[in-house]
């Protein structure tokens, strides 16, 4: 059965023992953000902020374990959820034997299952208050870190719908608040919404959006799902949920939200309006995402529930809360991918390091030669896989979320001079790697087991035993970086990965790369990996997570003689040649913050203490404006 509003999933988390109720004051601006960042770090529950200076309890953390997102899905276990899609599209594919049909067929067959919303003309539960001179002051609205352009909505469900088609999208997009009655609207690029506004500025009238909070945490999920663009979230909400969302009509524009919604924010945006800043914001990169130009969104009511809890959610340095989030679109959106793209595919895995858009694995059920590389064609332009930076598919009898076996297999079944495949395209706007704003370069890595008519030879002799060689490498790196904690050796990976300042020693990286190409005497073959000497080069995640985050594969990848690949890792802002686009700096809490929250842990009611993780991640912040690294 479905939850009625927030309240009820927090009696359902209280019960299952996954809930702390917090009663000593605690401020949004930055302090519930440090201490949400200790707790998610460490695995601990949801929370409850009773006391943060506003009439709404603020709830967070929610989705952040295997159990809370099952709770919030209403069933067993994620693998329930895949089950059932399988399930639903077995039933497709037994009737329809087109892929043109059995595309057409899904929308007719939900809405025959009885999960398409429905719309009632009463008042629904959102609105049993109603703030027609509205104030979004009343809300207790997050900071999340130092150097926020301001306070954001970090869970809105933003409602718009196209002026022609009529089609509707429900998107989450995080809303900066500029005054009391006025956000911004942050959809990017690439987003439906952004579509939307588009189709809107040709009618030459007001686009109508509102935004709900809360409801039944179905809809917060349904909202961040990878869906095709014609497609109501909320169909996907009422087959999860077995029955079917109940919408009802907002006071002061067109648009239908949740009956059950905690709260309800309605306006407008004015095509015809200049556009205003928007940012910096510390985003789920775990970089700080830049200010730039968005539409304004004009606040004309808010209503919300008698008992409503406003949500959040906090982004930063991995691993966060929509890391459950994307585990649970991995579960969910594996059937169909295989269903209508590629009916090989076994698991998909987007790793935490790889913040959903910079790293995939793919393994697949491999019969013929060449099929890794067409499974790489074919997910590079489908829907948001088109964003991957790294895409990995591989097969056989491999775990792709054992990392260290993960590595071992792809370095045992690539060849560097054929099964590394470069290219370039779109990329994720909060990309900051790539010279071009929101395109890049992008590789994609044929790793799955060759057959034996297919072109090959391992580029690591003996994977999983000791490296050979190395040596003269190892002495000419070292002269560089000086120190010998900036090199960890990991001999039966084949794995050297180095720390350079490259601030102090602007071109040291690229004297490295150019060290290993001429290193043609030592017979070493593996990976040598250069990131910043901030980084802790024994921490394999966030070496994984700062080399993912700020290479453009194309331009920072060496392929030398077959055997060694070099992957320049650092920060580009300190380059000899500079770069074109503004560097952001690493997400962190100020020292102020943690301080205040180390005094007032104990008075929580958390548990034992927790130190912040930005003691630890701090080290990789650089000088400069903040948010912003200069040179």
């Amino acid at each position: 059965m479905p939850y009625s509003g927030l309240a009820a999933f927090i009696a359902s988390l209280e019960k299952a023992g996954e809930l702390v109720r917090i009663n000593t004051y605690t401020n949004p601006l930055l302090e519930i953000t440090e201490i949400t960042d200790r707790v998610t770090k460490s695995g601990g529950k949801a929370l409850l902020f009773e006391n943060n200076g506003t009439g709404f309890p603020l709830l967070i953390n929610t989705y952040a374990s295997d159990n809370r997102m099952a709770m919030a899905l209403r069933k067993h276990d994620l693998a329930e959820v895949s089950e059932e899609m399988s399930n639903l599209l077995a039933r497709l594919t037994s009737t329809n034997s087109s892929f043109r049909d059995k595309i057409r067929s899904v929308p007719g067959f939900l809405k025959l299952s009885g999960y398409f919303p429905v719309t009632t003309g009463r008042k629904g539960i959102c609105q049993t208050v109603i703030h027609k001179n509205p104030d979004l002051d009343i809300l207790p609205v997050l900071k999340c870190w130092p150097h926020d352009g301001g306070r954001f909505i970090t869970l809105p469900m933003v409602h718009t719908i196209h002026p022609v088609t009529r089609k509707t999208n429900i998107g989450m997009y995080r809303m900066q608040i500029l005054d009391k009655n006025l956000t911004a609207m942050h959809w990017q690029l690439h987003k439906t919404g952004a579509a939307h506004f588009d189709a809107w500025k040709k009618t030459g009238r007001l686009m109508p959006v509102s935004v709900a909070l809360g409801g039944d945490p179905i809809y917060a999920y349904a909202a961040t799902a990878p869906l095709p663009e014609n497609l109501n979230e909320y169909i996907l909400a009422g087959f999860l949920r077995r029955k079917k969302v109940k919408l009802v009509k907002c006071i002061t524009n067109e648009l239908y939200v949740p009956y059950d919604a905690d709260i309800i924010i309605e306006g407008f945006v004015d095509p015809s309006e200049e556009p205003v800043s928007e940012g910096p914001f510390g985003d789920h990169t775990g970089f700080y995402s830049l200010s730039d130009l968005y539409p304004a969104f004009h606040v004309t009511c808010i209503t919300h529930s008698a008992n409503a809890v406003y949500p959040a959610t906090v982004v930063g340095i991995p691993p966060m809360e929509d890391a459950w989030l994307t585990k649970a679109t991995e579960k969910i959106f594996l059937p169909p991918l295989k269903l209508i793209i590629q009916p090989e595919i076994e698991d998909l895995h987007m790793p935490d390091a790889g913040v959903a858009h910079n790293l995939a694995i793919v393994k697949i059920n491999k019969s013929f030669p060449g099929q890794g590389k067409k499974v790489i064609s074919s997910l590079s332009g489908a829907g948001q896989m088109m964003f991957t930076k790294y895409l990995i598919v591989v097969s056989g009898e491999i775990d792709i979320r054992d990392y260290r076996k993960l590595f071992t297999h792809i370095c045992g079944n690539t060849d560097l001079r054929f099964d590394f495949l470069f290219t370039s395209g779109p990329l994720d706007v909060l990309d900051h790697s790539s010279e071009t704003f929101a395109v890049g370069g992008k590789l994609g890595i044929d790793a799955s087991e060759k057959l034996k008519n297919e072109k090959y030879s391992s580029w690591i002799v003996n994977p999983g035993e000791k490296a050979e060689g190395e040596g003269l490498i190892l002495n000419q790196i070292f002269k560089m970086v000086g120190e010998e904690k900036n090199i960890n050796r990991i001999d039966d990976l084949h794995l050297i990965i180095v720390g350079a300042d490259v601030e102090k020693s602007k071109g040291i990286a690229s004297g490295i790369r150019m060290t290993v190409m001429n290193c043609e005497s030592d017979n070493f073959s593996g990976l040598i990996v250069i990131v910043d000497h901030t980084v802790d080069v024994t921490d394999l995640f966030t070496v994984a997570w700062q080399v993912l985050a700020n290479t453009d594969p194309v331009r920072d990848i060496d392929i030398v003689d077959g055997r060694i690949l070099v992957i320049d890792g650092t920060i580009k802002a300190f380059r000899e040649d500079g770069f074109p686009r503004r560097w952001p700096n690493v997400v962190c809490s100020s020292q102020e913050t943690i301080e205040k929250i180390d005094i007032k842990w104990n008075s929580l009611g958390i548990g034992p203490f927790i130190k912040s993780p930005s003691l630890k991640n701090s080290s990789l912040c650089r000088p400069g404006d903040g948010h912003v690294i200069t040179n």
